[in-house]
């Protein structure tokens, strides 16, 4: 798979994702897509990803039910840590999203960066979906990271970078994300899972499972 044809993939997800951003149907929107030209360098198992992608479903479901209509919520989940993003209207409801996303099953932790304000417009979340885009694109061009070993999350021009990563990784697309070559990120979070040069080494070292086999 060459790299035009990587930047031709995210281009279309985040077609994708701007048509449900910007749906007023739906004020919580999953956070992940699963693509199976994708799928095998996960560096997560096949079982832990289906259940991130449980996770996130079971707590959009939870929040749609429990939250004012108002509120739009993001729920990223990545090796059962689960981070929420988007606005409430109101402490008590932020408080509540937390403890509703600590309850679900396999759920190691929660990171809560939802803030207290009215839900972020249109045009906003169409600028959040085209910078996680372009980030992912530089994270592709990058030839000393495996690109998908990240996941991008924008948020009113905060961008959130998850993964399990190494320290250097992580410092790497950290500056990628901050090197003014993308328009309209206000701060980088990092929000990563830490894992040594030798873990890498046994996880790249894994053969793949029939699931995540690669389509030729």
């Amino acid at each position: 798979m060459t790299f035009n044809f990587k930047r031709l993939m995210l281009s279309s997800l985040a077609a994708c994702a701007a048509i449900a951003s910007l749906s007023a149907c739906a004020p919580i929107i999953l956070g992940s897509a699963v693509m199976s030209g994708f799928v095998a360098i996960d560096r997560r198992t096949t079982g832990i990803q289906l259940e991130d992608e449980g996770i996130e479903l079971r707590t959009a479901q939870g929040l749609r039910q429990n939250l004012s209509g108002g509120a739009h919520v993001n729920v990223t989940s990545y090796n059962r840590m689960v981070l929420l993003t988007g606005e409430v209207g109101s402490a008590a409801e932020k408080e509540r999203a937390e403890r509703l996303a600590k309850s679900q099953e396999n759920v190691s932790s929660v990171v809560n960066d939802l803030v207290v304000e009215p839900a972020s417009s249109l045009t906003q979340r169409s600028k959040d979906v085209i910078i996680t885009g372009q980030i992912k694109a530089l994270l592709v061009d990058a030839k000393d990271l495996q690109s998908n070993a990240f996941k991008v999350i924008t948020e009113r021009g905060v961008v959130y970078l998850m993964g399990r990563v190494t320290a250097r990784e992580a410092q790497r697309a950290s500056e990628i994300a901050r090197s003014g070559s993308v328009g309209g990120v206000v701060k980088v979070v990092r929000v990563f899972e830490t894992i040594t040069d030798e873990e890498l080494k046994r996880i790249s070292a894994q053969p793949l499972t029939p699931q995540a086999q690669p389509k030729i």
